[in-house]
């Protein structure tokens, strides 16, 4: 993966930056980690400056969050409801988790998107809810971007200070997403086991 991304920013310079940013959030081919790292590096090379990095970084981030808050909205939160009531075994849901969830997000949707985008997995897939529930699109973008901003500051910045070796992070990286992928797939599994039909009253 490493290798893939070196040459696609070799190419691109900070528009690969920004087209792998993209990519990472719709499709996650390579950890934002590799990416912003690697950019970092190049910065302490003296082949790119930290300002146009964080810009290219953070928009290729914001485009990609941006992609899963839209599908989100155009299928509405209502619209829901026939799905739920299909596959609620397979989504691990019930009716009344998604209007729990939507009470929540009108109540603290802005801090819990912000909060998000510094977590793995979830900081992109906290956008297809936020659209959903429909979440103003410019509280969306502005908290996007804020946690995105800070996020890619603190990776560029490993990259930098860590040089050369940030390379090695890599190797550490694969093993650790497997470990995270198998456990949300038990996570998964574990859910479609114990759900049981929700019980209505009279």
């Amino acid at each position: 993966m490493t290798e893939f991304a070196i040459s696609l920013i070799r190419w691109g310079g900070y528009w690969g930056i920004a087209i792998l940013m993209c990519l990472e959030n719709v499709v996650p081919p390579i950890p934002s980690e590799v990416i912003m790292g690697l950019g970092g590096l190049a910065v302490a090379r003296g082949d790119m400056a930290i300002v146009p990095l964080m810009i290219a970084g953070t928009a290729g981030t914001v485009v990609g969050n941006l992609a899963w808050y839209e599908a989100g909205r155009r299928l509405g939160y209502r619209r829901l409801r026939p799905l739920v009531d299909r596959w609620g075994r397979w989504l691990t849901l019930h009716w009344s988790d998604i209007e729990r969830l939507n009470d929540h997000f009108r109540r603290r949707g802005a801090m819990t998107v912000f909060v998000f985008r510094f977590l793995p997995t979830f900081r992109t897939m906290i956008s297809l809810p936020a659209g959903l529930l429909e979440m103003p699109r410019l509280k969306f973008l502005f908290y996007t971007t804020l946690g995105s901003a800070i996020w890619n500051g603190f990776l560029a910045g490993a990259g930098y200070y860590l040089g050369r070796n940030f390379r090695e992070i890599d190797q550490v990286l694969n093993p650790l997403a497997i470990v995270f992928i198998a456990l949300v797939g038990g996570w998964y599994i574990w859910r479609v086991i114990r759900w049981e039909p929700e019980t209505q009253d009279d």
